[in-house]
């Protein structure tokens, strides 16, 4: 798990950064930061997306897609569960309470918002599974780099809650590198790519939220991540 403590570590340490300078930000320049950091979000959601349904034949040249129906469907079912659960209702209500107790306004959007940011990806999947199988730290290194670069902004812009977010990557990351033994047989390229797609379209969705305040309740989508992964073990496996 060297990989994923050198990852809390590094979001902790660029949250840290991130209040001392948000202290002498404007609230002019704070809000174009948070519409700015939105829209570099949008375009790494779309660029995953696209990187996980499209594929190119090497022989033709040709441009093909996959997936497409299935990620509307998985966003519909997940939504439909997500609500039912109303887990963004229960997030809000811990932000609300940790609110209270460290008298920091915004609070819930910070965490909620890296929460959901931070883990999603091939990158937590991959590096987590190669550092819990072969002890190499090497994928996750890189992205405890961009988490901790990220974390500097988003905590400059959104305040304490993006430090807190640290938790539920030591708890993801963790939980599929002591797993790695038992996951990594069943993880293939395919399920990989499906499963990065829905994720990378939920992040899509959190920049929307931010540039645009679109007040999507992102959390309520979360269920949409296992549709793929049943799918791909009722159908495809």
């Amino acid at each position: 798990m060297t990989g994923t403590l050198v990852n809390v570590a590094g979001i902790a340490l660029g949250s840290l950064v991130g209040l001392l300078l948000k202290k002498g930000i404007p609230e002019h320049i704070n809000n174009a930061i948070v519409r700015a950091l939105g829209l570099g979000t949008i375009i790494i959601g779309l660029l995953g997306i696209i990187k996980s349904m499209f594929s190119v034949d090497l022989e033709t040249g040709a441009l093909s897609d996959s997936g497409s129906l299935l990620l509307v469907i998985s966003l519909a079912v997940g939504c439909v569960v997500g609500e039912l659960l109303r887990i963004d209702d229960h997030l809000n209500n811990f932000g609300r309470m940790m609110e209270n107790r460290l008298g920091a306004s915004g609070f819930a959007k910070g965490f909620v918002t890296a929460s959901l940011l931070f883990p999603i990806g091939a990158m937590t999947v991959i590096g987590a599974l190669n550092d819990g199988l072969f002890g190499d730290s090497q994928v996750l290194y890189v992205k405890s780099l961009l988490d901790t670069v990220m974390s500097v902004v988003l905590s400059s812009a959104l305040g304490i809650g993006v430090l807190f977010s640290a938790v539920p990557v030591l708890l993801i990351q963790g939980s599929i590198s002591l797993l790695a033994g038992v996951l990594a047989p069943h993880i293939t390229q395919e399920l990989l790519n499906v499963f990065c797609m829905v994720g990378y379209a939920l992040v899509t969705v959190i920049g929307l939220n931010l540039t645009l305040d679109a007040k999507i309740k992102v959390a309520n989508l979360l269920p949409a991540l296992a549709v793929p992964i049943f799918y791909h073990f009722l159908f495809v496996a």
